[in-house]
Formats: structure tokens, C-alpha cells, sequence
């Protein structure tokens, strides 16, 4: 088939276009570029003659209306190629999160293939299980071995009895504090007072002596 109806053309590629449009862009923008320099040749011939060579001034004018057509043709095409390539690059940027949702959306097909919610539902199930099992183990290991049935009340009687035992038990231990005993007199207390009167008789008597005189 391809003998009598030529080679199959490529499939568009959004990069490729975009990428050739923008080169016609470049071009264009060059042609018109140097069309606005011709167009101001032409004005400055239009100047320069207006005085003189009026025929000359007309021709100029005139040419330079034809450039002015063509530039705004130019102006036209280059818009529309702008438009197209936004136009492109929207529609690639589309396709491209189309293509990214669509392989989230398999691979959470495939994520979900091997579950259901009946499953889901026993496995939590199963876990709640296993987590109040593991608080009564806990439960369990914590509880006190002893089984005694311990008195609050007896013990703390017996806990007063100790620290009376301890308290007497200082007591009886600590040093006993020295006794001083006042030293003895090296006299007689009868002599002693006899030897005050006897001082006082003697001053009585030399006060009586100095007053007769």
C-alpha cells in the first residue's frame, strides 16, 4: 500500500511543533524587522522630496503603505502562531496530568487488588484482639505475688513500737553531763564572820571619834 499511496506521515509531536512554530515566530519577527526599516527609509524619501520631487514623495508614501500592509499581515500571523503554541503547550500540560492520573489510578488498582473491606474489617479486628491481649499480659505481670493480706493499722502500730525502741535506746546511750561541785572553804564560816563584825566595830568606832571632834 505504501508503493502507491506514498510513506505514512509521522504522528504529530506536541514538542516538535512547538518548537518549529516557535522558529516561524523567529522568522516572522525578522521579516518584520526589516519591512519597519524599509518603511523608514521610504518616510525620509518622502521628506526629502516633498519640496522638489513631489512624484518622487508619492512613490515613496506609497511603498511605504505597502510595507505598512505587510507588517500588519505579519503582525496578524504572529499572534495567531502565540495563540497556537499556548494553545499547545495548555494541551500538552493536560495530556501529561492525564497520563500521571491515569498511572496513580493503576497502581492504586493494583494496591487494592488483593484487598476487600470484609478483610480490612478482620484484620483490625484481629489487631484489637492482640492489643487487649497484650494489657492483660501486662495486667498480669504487674499484679504483686504476695498473698498475704497485709493490716494498715498493725503495721503502723508496729512501726510506732520501733521508733520507741530507737528513742529509749538513745536515750540511755547518751553521755551523762558533768556535775560541778563548789570548792570547800579554807576557813571556818563562824571565824569568817566573826572577822567582819570585829572590822565593822573598828569602823564604827574611828567614824564616833571623828564626829566628837
Amino acid at each position: 500500500m505504501q508503493l502507491f499511496f506514498g510513506k505514512t506521515k509521522p504522528k504529530a509531536n506536541a514538542k516538535d511543533a512547538i518548537v518549529r512554530l516557535r522558529d516561524t515566530l523567529q522568522m516572522l519577527e525578522k521579516r518584520e524587522n526589516h519591512l519597519q526599516s524599509k518603511i523608514d527609509t521610504e518616510l525620509e524619501n518622502a521628506k526629502r522630496n516633498a519640496t522638489g520631487n513631489k512624484r518622487a514623495a508619492l512613490l515613496a508614501l506609497k511603498r511605504k503603505k505597502q510595507y505598512e500592509s505587510q507588517i500588519e499581515k505579519i503582525s496578524g500571523a504572529r499572534l495567531t502562531i502565540e495563540t497556537q503554541v499556548m494553545a499547545i503547550e495548555n494541551a500538552n500540560v493536560n495530556l501529561e496530568t492525564i497520563k500521571a492520573m491515569e498511572k496513580g489510578a493503576e497502581a492504586m488498582k493494583a494496591i487494592h487488588g488483593s484487598m476487600d473491606i470484609d478483610k480490612v474489617d478482620d484484620t483490625m479486628e484481629s489487631i484489637r484482639e492482640q492489643m487487649d491481649l497484650a494489657d492483660e499480659i501486662s495486667i498480669a505481670i504487674s499484679a504483686p505475688m504476695t498473698s498475704i493480706d497485709l493490716d494498715d493499722d498493725e503495721l503502723n502500730a508496729e512501726l510506732e513500737e520501733l521508733e520507741q525502741e530507737a528513742l529509749d535506746s538513745q536515750l540511755l546511750t547518751a553521755e551523762t553531763p558533768p556535775v560541778t561541785v563548789p570548792n570547800a572553804p579554807t576557813t571556818e564560816p563562824g571565824i569568817r564572820v566573826k572577822q567582819v563584825d570585829s572590822e565593822e566595830d573598828a569602823e564604827l568606832e574611828d567614824l564616833r571619834a571623828a564626829m566628837a571632834l
